[in-house]
């Protein structure tokens, strides 16, 4: 049996509702309801140009980051979706840091609001480091129904594993 591995954490109830939606067979009609279609943000130059429109819409002041990119190495197992890391490098006398977003190459695959979401996440790191509290009320006023869509994004990475 497939275990919920990517959605523990959340209340039984819910846990039991997917298990029952999975074992009839029907979290790709759902998530295919909920989530139709698939974004065209597929270059890494496209990435960039759509995390920049978020950035200013919602993080006018945080910094931008340098580097914005799809990368197949991501390891989705280990609860890595995206990352935010800042590579430092010497040039000249001086220590610079350069400011870059990763994003697992498997969500050139996924809905829109998938993409969106992680970003979203990844984003609102510029100003909160940390999953705080503030972190995720930043995450929602960003993008209002964030929770429920980390939640369905973890039903679609369930949805993915079982379709193999």
């Amino acid at each position: 049996m497939h275990d919920l591995k990517y959605l523990r954490g959340y209340p039984a109830d819910l846990l039991a509702q997917v298990a029952r939606m999975r074992d009839a067979g029907r979290l790709g009609e759902y998530l295919e309801r909920r989530y139709p279609g698939r974004h065209e943000v597929q270059s890494d130059k496209a990435l960039y140009g759509y995390a920049m429109e978020l950035k200013q819409a919602h993080l006018r002041n945080a910094p931008a980051p340098d580097k914005v990119i799809y990368d197949n190495k991501l390891d989705v197992v280990h609860k890595a979706l995206g990352l935010n890391t800042a590579i430092s490098r010497v040039q000249g006398g001086k220590l610079k840091a350069k400011k870059e977003i990763r994003v697992a190459s498997l969500f050139k695959e996924a809905a829109p609001a998938f993409l969106e979401m992680i970003l979203v996440h990844e984003l609102a790191h510029l100003k909160e480091r940390d999953h705080t509290k503030a972190f995720y009320q930043l995450c929602e006023h960003m993008l209002p129904g964030y929770h429920q869509l980390e939640f369905d994004l973890r039903v679609y990475l369930t949805w993915r594993e079982l379709e193999g």
